[in-house]
């Protein structure tokens, strides 16, 4: 029986940021297409917000020194594994929203696999390079276009369809129970975070042999195909 396997991302994530390359092995190694979704969370909500000048001097800040460590934190570990697959991972100088971007993805998602694997290696290797304003309606629209996206109606889509969709799908996930990403889910059994890999590849197995650790070396197995 083919798995099917569902995978929710966030692009202001720098942990689904740096998971981007081994979750594509997946497909690879598994022969699945993955069923990709946007999560968009609300960092705001319980790590507070604040904005940074191009010198990297904090101007506006609601964030407690607790909240401060966890950020810098997250971001220490994060460049950690960044570094060891040569990506470039700068903080970003403020808390984004990153739902014009979800919106984005969605729509892609209807111009198949190869046009949505485009628009997120563009979105994640650009916004970690602080080089795309994932805010600005036309640069999503030129992101779409240049990823092979036919964009006529996106538009429209953005301010309506689209909108409404992504709003109701944050509920659902919810819902659901999926609250960080990236996240995995395979048959309603869901997986948070990169350090699960070794146990999504368990599951896409068939659940053979003894459950895996959770553990951070999935970069030395990404390109170990499935046995």
């Amino acid at each position: 029986m083919t798995l099917r396997l569902e995978v929710y991302i966030d692009f202001k994530s720098p942990y689904a940021f740096i998971a981007k390359d081994a979750t594509y092995q997946l497909e690879q190694d598994f022969g699945l297409e993955i069923d990709w979704y946007p999560l968009t969370l609300n960092i705001g909500s319980f790590l507070g917000t604040a904005k940074k000048d191009d010198s990297g001097k904090v101007t506006e800040s609601s964030r407690s020194p607790r909240q401060w460590l966890a950020v810098k934190y997250a971001y220490k570990d994060a460049r950690r594994y960044a570094e060891l697959r040569g990506l470039t991972l700068k903080g970003t100088q403020k808390v984004w929203d990153s739902s014009l971007s979800a919106i984005g993805l969605l729509w892609a998602k209807r111009h198949g696999r190869d046009c949505l694997k485009a628009y997120i290696d563009d979105s994640y290797d650009r916004f970690w390079k602080r080089e795309l304003d994932i805010e600005d309606p036309n640069v999503i629209v030129a992101q779409l276009r240049a990823s092979g996206c036919d964009v006529q109606g996106f538009e429209g889509y953005l301010a309506g369809e689209g909108r409404e969709y992504h709003d109701r799908l944050q509920d659902e996930i919810l819902d659901r129970g999926y609250y960080g990403v990236p996240t995995y889910v395979i048959d309603g059994e869901a997986y948070f975070g990169r350090q699960h890999l070794p146990r999504v590849r368990w599951h896409l197995q068939g659940k053979a042999g003894a459950l895996p650790d959770i553990a951070y070396d999935v970069i030395l197995r990404e390109s170990v195909p499935a046995s």
